[in-house]
């Protein structure tokens, strides 16, 4: 009896793995079943992701272009993308070349490739592939293949020749229009369909959205607690304390595709339509590193807001990096700001000095007595504070160069109405942007987009 012929013996509306199914049977039963297997396919369950997989993490039989696992954290994502694309490669099909893009090349080779649900970790001994990093390929013992790729240099998806590709947090891609394009352009080997697995936790990006709309996609939807039996009890306890039932653990865990919150001073499409695919470094004229300064350092804190913003020659502004951190000590959020400041040539550093503002410029000292630091204030509430920034966004005047998804998704769903948590990486954003702006006497002058490109008009 093979695993494919266990499988027939699934009730037709069972959700979870085979191996949950035989598990629930009775000792007897179960045994009489899998002594029809050979030693050899039982040795081989071990491997056999038909076994253990939930069904709704097996890839689909009908004829598809993209496979979406619409999916929230802790689902199983990446253990589905890399399962699929070792099944493809064990098969040599879609003529045995793939394309593993993810958001940065440290994320394909951290959690793609080397991570725990890795394309490594999750091979067996007979067909693990060789990792080649300076090659940024994959060679499986079957002449199988796949590239690496990261969505912060679409450019390199030019030239190679693919058959089907594992889209790692599309929705999270820096410049996912641009890769996502290129890649498209690579599928051209086998004789079928080229195929795509994207595995994401959802936004309502417009790019996604088409995807979803595509016939030729096909969506698996799912959120953290179908993989509950898999999480750490503590986890499951705290995300549902923390989350269930908020904005954010409705997009997180249950993955579902939100809209505009009402009450939030921003939006999607007000962030989407102003995106920049490159800016000229030339045109800025000021940037500043902005803090927002968690009190503690344990990971169930506040993160520490530090976001890089500069202003334009024409009055525009960019917003051009998020560090924000979680659970750090004060000098090592402090070392990535000074860090931040010199990659980025910034005038200074500015902290939200409330909640000690003598320790924060003590830290930017012992890590760099160069730096200019100035501490700021907050006399007003968050959204007081926020909304003159809110306009500038309103007014066209604000660019992000690619996508900072977490400080996008606390932008757009910040309510002073519902917010539980302090929203850190905005209130650093608001700090950044009210120090170019908001103090500043030069008046904005207007610039025309074209194809996400920023167009610098005459000052």
């Amino acid at each position: 009896m093979s695993t494919t012929t266990l499988s027939e013996i699934l009730p037709p509306h069972w959700t979870g793995s085979l191996a949950s199914y035989l598990g629930s049977l009775p000792p007897a039963t179960r045994e009489e079943i899998l002594r029809k297997l050979t030693p050899q396919e039982l040795r081989a369950l071990e491997f056999n992701w038909q076994f253990w997989g939930r069904q709704n993490q097996q890839e689909p039989r009908a004829d598809y272009s993209y496979w979406v696992l619409n999916a929230g954290r802790g689902f199983g994502k990446t253990r589905t993308g890399a399962e699929t694309v070792r099944g493809w490669a064990e098969k040599k099909a879609h003529g045995g070349v793939y394309a593993l893009v993810g958001p940065t090349s440290a994320d394909v080779r951290d959690t793609m490739i080397e991570g725990e649900s890795g394309i490594l970790q999750i091979s067996p001994p007979w067909f693990r592939p060789e990792w080649f990093p300076s090659k940024r390929r994959l060679i499986w013992p079957n002449g199988a293949f796949a590239l690496t790729y990261s969505a912060e240099k679409p450019e390199r998806l030019r030239g190679p020749n693919i058959g089907a590709a594992w889209c790692d947090e599309l929705c999270a891609w820096k410049y996912m229009k641009e890769t996502w394009n290129q890649l498209r352009l690579t599928m051209r080997k086998g004789l079928g369909r080229p195929r795509t697995v994207i595995t994401t936790t959802p936004r309502p990006v417009d790019l996604y959205l088409k995807i979803l709309a595509d016939k030729r996609t096909i969506k698996t939807t799912g959120s953290t607690f179908d993989n509950s039996a898999n999480l750490a009890p503590g986890f499951i306890e705290e995300v549902i304390q923390d989350f269930l039932g908020t904005r954010l653990g409705r997009q997180e865990l249950n993955a579902e595709i939100l809209t505009d919150v009402q009450g939030a001073l921003w939006t999607y499409n007000m962030i989407d339509d102003l995106r920049i695919k490159e800016i000229n470094l030339d045109q800025i004229i000021r940037v500043v590193v902005a803090i927002d300064p968690a009190v503690s350092a344990n990971m169930m804190a506040d993160e520490t807001g530090i976001v890089v913003v500069g202003r334009l020659a024409n009055g525009h502004g960019v917003v051009l990096d998020d560090l924000s951190v979680r659970g750090v000590m004060p000098m090592e959020w402090m070392q990535r700001a000074v860090n931040a400041y010199h990659k980025w040539k910034a005038d200074a550093i500015i902290a939200e000095a409330n909640n000690g503002g003598a320790l924060i410029e003590e830290l930017c000292k012992v890590c760099d007595r160069t730096v200019k630091y100035r501490a700021v204030h907050a006399t007003r509430g968050k959204i007081t504070r926020a909304e003159p920034v809110a306009g500038l966004y309103e007014k066209r005047q604000i660019h992000h160069a690619g996508i900072f998804k977490p400080l996008e998704d606390q932008m757009t769903t910040y309510s002073p109405i519902t917010a539980a948590k302090s929203p850190d990486r905005m209130d650093a954003l608001v700090w950044g942007l009210t120090d170019l702006f908001l103090q500043a006497k030069i008046a904005p002058r207007i610039v025309s987009l074209d194809d996400s490109r920023i167009s610098i008009s005459p000052y």
